[in-house]
């Protein structure tokens, strides 16, 4: 059956302790004093983000995101950040508004916040943001970029579940994507039978706590509170933006492309190609 073990909770890594025990073993953990000097943590609250941000217009997606056919990685639709923001406080919803760089708009706010001192190579013009409403999810995916995540928690809570980059075939990955469908919290295991196979990890994420994530690995995110965070993105090799790059050239070119020419017809080809190469581990 699936194994999922807790990712350890560490304060006060060394530079040299975090690269030793996590960054070169590609291992996730949740550092919990990251954020313990950001002004971020206190000021940016739904009320702040309403009276000075409200009027900026945000794409908003839901569960219909990774459907295939026309609207296939497209927003569902483009409100205010006050109309969303609403949302959010209203109750449980599957919409969120993801990798927005708002700093574009609010350079400001980049003073809020600064680069975590635990390794060097992170990238300053790519902070993005992320909300949720409450319920709503993040599909098994692993970020097309290659880059070593970040994610600080301001708002609310956010159980992830990863899995490293060798547990791709029992997760049933889309061939030219860095998709996987299948179903963390109801297992079909006569359906994917290799996922009774994975090994991953799992983490409740609380507001002022950071989570690594190393590049390259899986991870599903629940909002199990409305909330957002911001992730924080660094590359330690050359190799590793190589690989970022052609992930983003066969995302666009060829799974986007193929969508557009074959829409339903091409996902179900992916779920047997990823079918195919699941049988290998079994």
């Amino acid at each position: 059956m699936l194994e999922l073990i807790p990712v350890d909770r560490r304060t006060g890594l060394s530079p040299e302790t975090f690269a030793t025990e996590y960054l070169h073993p590609l291992k996730p953990v949740v550092l919990t004093d990251v954020m313990a000097n950001w002004p971020a943590c206190h000021r940016w609250t739904i009320d702040h983000f309403k009276e000075h941000y409200g009027h900026l217009r945000v794409p908003v997606v839901s569960n219909n995101y990774s459907k295939p056919g026309k609207g296939y990685m497209t927003p569902d639709r483009i409100i205010t950040f006050r109309e969303f923001l609403e949302i959010l406080e209203a109750g449980p919803s599957d919409l969120r508004i993801f990798l927005w760089n708002i700093f574009r708009a609010a350079p400001e706010l980049r003073h809020d916040f600064q680069m975590p001192y635990i390794m060097d190579g992170f990238v300053d013009e790519l902070p993005f943001m992320f909300f949720g409403g409450q319920g709503s999810h993040v599909a098994l995916h692993y970020d097309i970029d290659m880059s070593h995540v970040f994610l600080n928690q301001i708002h609310g809570r956010k159980r992830v579940v990863l899995f490293a980059r060798d547990q791709s075939r029992n997760l049933y990955q889309h061939p030219f994507t860095v998709a996987s469908y299948v179903d963390l919290n109801n297992p079909d295991y006569e359906k994917y039978p290799a996922l009774a196979k994975a090994k991953g990890y799992e983490v409740m994420l609380q507001p002022g706590e950071t989570l690594f994530m190393p590049s390259g690995h899986w991870h599903y995110i629940e909002y199990t509170d409305g909330g957002y965070s911001i992730s924080l993105r660094s590359f330690d090799s050359i190799p590793a933006r190589v690989r970022g790059l052609a992930n983003i050239a066969r995302h666009y070119v060829v799974d986007k492309g193929m969508n557009r020419l074959m829409g339903p017809s091409w996902r179900r080809m992916k779920e047997r190609m990823a079918a195919k190469r699941a049988e290998a581990v079994l």
